[in-house]
Parts: C-alpha cells; sequence; structure tokens
C-alpha cells in the first residue's frame, strides 16, 4: 500500500486559548464532513502567546505577521494572553473541548505546557526543565482522557537532544517533532534515540501565505504540486485552518479527495511507514517562512 495511492495525515496543532475553544470544533465538524481522522496535538497549559512580541528581534518575525495578517487572524485578545491580558489554562478550563476530539474517532497527543516558553526558551532548559514541562502537561492529559498521552509533537518544531531523551524515557508510540521527507529514527549532537519520528513534509500556511504572491486563493495550488506517491504529512493550526481559513481547507480537502487520496492518522501512518526506518541527523535549521530555526530531518 505504501508505494500506491498518496496517503496524507493530517496533523492539527492547537496552540492557543481561542484555537482549542472556536478552531477545534470547526475542524471536527470539517473532518466529520470529509470522513476524515486526524491526529490533534493540544497546548494543555497557559496561553501566553502575548509573550511572543519578543521574538520582534528575530530576523523575520515581524515580516511573517505582517504578510500573513496576524492580528486578524489570531485575534487581538491572543495577541495581549499574557502581557496585558492574564493568560487563559487552555485544559483547565476546556477540558471538555478537548476530550470530544477523541470522542469523535480523532487521535490525541500532547503539544506542550506553555507553548511560547517551550518555543523560545527551550535551547537553554536543563533536562529536569524539559521533564517538568512534559509531566506537567501528560497530568493534565491523563486527567482528562484517563490514560498517558502516547505521542508528542514540539512546539514550533523545536527540540534538543534532551528533549529526545525525556520523550524516549515516555515510552511513546512516536513523535511528530521535525520537518522532512519520510519516517526515522533521530540522531542528535552523537547521541541516538528510540521514538520514531512522522516528520511533517509540507510547508503550513503560515510558511506561504504572502511569498511569492501566494494567497488564500492560490495556496491549495502549491500543495496539490507538493503531493507525492506514498506518505505526506500536513500540519495544520486550529488557529487558521479552524477559523480564519476554514473555507480554504475545505476546498484543499474537496481537491484531495477527488484525487482518491488515503487519509491516514499518524499512529496508521507509523504502522504503514515505519517499519524500516533509517537513523536519520536532526539538527534545528532556519526555513523559508520561519524567523526561527525548526528541527529538520538530515
Amino acid at each position: 500500500m505504501s508505494d500506491s495511492l498518496p496517503a496524507i495525515a493530517f496533523k492539527v496543532d492547537v496552540d492557543t486559548f481561542v484555537g482549542t475553544r472556536d478552531g477545534i470544533p470547526n475542524l471536527l465538524r470539517i473532518f466529520e464532513r470529509f470522513g476524515i481522522r486526524a491526529t490533534f496535538y493540544f497546548s494543555l497549559g497557559p496561553d501566553n502567546s502575548g509573550k511572543a512580541i519578543r521574538r520582534i528581534f528575530h530576523k523575520g518575525f515581524l515580516s511573517k505577521m505582517l504578510r500573513t495578517r496576524a492580528p486578524s487572524m489570531y485575534g487581538v485578545r491572543t495577541m495581549l494572553y499574557g502581557t496585558l491580558l492574564p493568560a487563559p489554562n487552555i485544559g483547565e478550563q476546556l477540558p471538555g473541548v478537548l476530550l470530544g476530539v477523541k470522542q469523535a474517532g480523532h487521535e490525541v497527543g500532547i503539544h506542550c505546557w506553555d507553548h511560547v516558553k517551550w518555543h523560545d526558551y527551550l535551547s537553554r532548559y536543563p533536562k529536569h526543565a524539559v521533564e517538568k514541562e512534559l509531566g506537567e502537561a501528560n497530568t493534565v492529559f491523563e486527567g482528562i482522557f484517563g490514560s498517558r498521552a502516547g505521542t508528542t509533537a514540539a512546539p514550533g518544531w523545536t527540540v534538543s537532544a534532551d528533549s529526545l531523551a525525556v520523550q524516549d524515557s515516555m515510552g511513546l508510540a512516536y513523535c511528530s517533532d521535525a520537518r522532512g521527507t519520510a519516517p526515522f529514527f533521530p540522531v542528535m549532537n552523537g547521541r541516538r534515540f528510540t521514538t520514531l519520528q512522522i516528520p511533517s513534509t509540507w510547508p503550513t500556511m503560515d510558511e506561504l501565505l504572502g511569498e511569492n504572491g501566494i494567497t488564500p486563493e492560490t495556496i491549495n495550488d502549491q500543495y496539490l504540486q507538493l503531493l507525492k506517491p506514498g506518505l505526506n504529512v500536513h500540519t495544520i493550526h486550529a488557529e487558521l485552518e479552524g477559523n480564519a481559513l476554514s473555507d480554504t481547507f475545505v476546498e484543499l480537502l474537496t481537491r484531495l479527495a477527488e484525487r482518491n487520496v488515503r487519509f491516514v492518522t499518524l499512529a496508521e501512518a507509523a504502522d504503514e511507514f515505519g517499519a524500516d526506518a533509517p537513523l536519520c541527523e536532526l539538527r534545528m535549521e532556519y526555513i523559508e517562512g520561519r524567523a526561527m530555526p525548526v528541527a529538520m530531518q538530515g
């Protein structure tokens, strides 16, 4: 099967309180309409999105905010959480929304405890701080779903050798922390790790919009050009595809369905495509459309 029709897995990153509250229900309705099961990764602690303003000193961050029209896409309140407005606690305030994802038949996992904190400071974390972040998230996850998480996906594709080691210690089935081409087992800083990685193979909407004249009306043409035999993994965001750009996402699903694409969860992708996964170097590198480095499969 893995060499026949293209398969596509949707990895849904849920970064914010509003993305959880509003974006998730919208995506559940869309996926139900198309008969698709996806893999959702939840931010489970405080939404400190407003603190991301510190990234303004990173090259490309301000231009990204402008070309993607971030204030209108994410909402002004979200961009003030953790600064002028108190940070709402996502897992504490919206457990029913999160549980509804699993009840609808989708796969669920951990994105993070504090999205901005992990994304911006992981490189400075000692190992015990990584354990604390994932431990707090797992405690909330277990309280909502009644079991420990079987998969995680790092915010902003931001990893370290210590974060990979902590994931190994959690007994996860697989992770989706990287960008790349096919499933692999990571090697970082000379250390080998045992948790399978299922990388995202397509760029995200916020990386493409506004670049080279790409608009919401033309972005799906770009995605269809990227569709290849074997496994395709597309990371979407509850804040974009589940809200402001939901019509664009529905059009993408319509066009993919017309091509008889197979839709799979990441767990199904791990089973089908991960059996002979090689060892690959994993490095933090800059890519087009992102102001901060991401974990790249070598």
